[in-house]
């Protein structure tokens, strides 16, 4: 599955068709009002990889709200309506969504291959099936097409000279998808999912109805600590990475993931409470961040 593409493609997604200018449109519009890290890392890109971007994020975002906002979908009308997505894909079917008219545009101008697009499709229905993972090697199957997935995605976008940044783009999508899954512990819970591994709860003596019914404790904290440890880590082993992805590119990625990675210090000021509250960073500290990446871009 792996290519390399270098760090001078030119490939353009074709704007000039009016119902594909809105289809991109659209796709903006969704990653500004959902995805407001990535919205704003991605300024730096220049225009037509910042437009299949969005493209990528909109698809992944409507595949996701097919599962997360069901309506009262029974979960085999779900799997139904995912895998007539996957027939649209990969088929070439009906162009009646406006994420569908601008993956198809961008997947072919940045020869992102559809397989990817299918594995996101089995992690979306991964969440109709489990809601507990009893290893960290099962989370990490998750992790990797969820998220690890969008990274080996837009890598095609961003461009790269070297095949070895496709390993550091899934050390980086499984860093953001464990920082996802340490900030929304609450938020999930309440919807009856665990996804840190069992077997870290029992090695920390945290029961689940600890994070079922909002209980913080002392074992909680050291859990919270584990975890986020966890993810640096993934974080440090991303990092070279960056510097075999194309020059126009490196800024929007080393700025995801230092605005990303923030977040875990975020949880760790709110003392690891993230049953009751909801880390995020702040705007004026994404802003700060600026200065200091945008130095350490222009000297690599």
């Amino acid at each position: 599955m792996a290519h390399r593409r270098t760090a001078t493609t030119t490939a353009q997604p074709s704007g000039a068709r009016q119902p594909l200018a809105e289809a991109y449109a659209y796709c903006r519009d969704v990653t500004r009002d959902h995805a407001k890290s990535f919205y704003f890392c991605a300024q730096f890109l220049p225009v037509a990889k910042r437009q299949a971007i969005y493209a990528v994020y909109a698809l992944c975002r409507h595949l996701d709200d097919v599962v997360d906002k069901a309506d009262g979908r029974s979960p085999d009308d779900t799997r139904s309506l995912l895998e007539s997505w996957r027939g649209r894909l990969v088929e070439s079917g009906p162009d009646d969504h406006p994420a569908l008219v601008a993956w198809r545009d961008a997947s072919t101008a940045f020869e992102v291959p559809v397989e990817l697009a299918e594995e996101l499709m089995q992690g979306v229905l991964m969440d109709l099936a489990q809601s507990r993972y009893a290893t960290y090697e099962e989370l990490e199957v998750y992790c990797y097409r969820v998220a690890s997935v969008v990274g080996l995605m837009t890598s095609r976008i961003f461009g790269y000279s070297d095949d070895r940044a496709l390993d550091r783009a899934v050390d980086l999508g499984t860093a953001m998808q464990l920082t996802n899954i340490c900030r929304d512990v609450g938020e999930d819970a309440r919807l009856g999912r665990i996804y840190i591994p069992l077997e870290d709860l029992e090695r920390f003596g945290v029961p689940e109805e600890d994070l079922l019914e909002n209980r913080y404790s002392p074992s909680f904290v050291r859990l919270m600590q584990f975890q986020i440890e966890r993810a640096r880590g993934l974080y440090k082993n991303a990092e070279p990475g960056i510097a075999w992805l194309s020059a126009d590119s490196r800024m929007t990625v080393r700025l995801s993931s230092r605005i990303y990675g923030q977040i875990l210090g975020r949880i760790e000021r709110n003392g690891y409470d993230v049953l009751s509250q909801r880390a995020y960073v702040p705007f004026h500290r994404k802003l700060a961040t600026l200065p200091r990446v945008w130095l350490e871009t222009k000297l690599q």
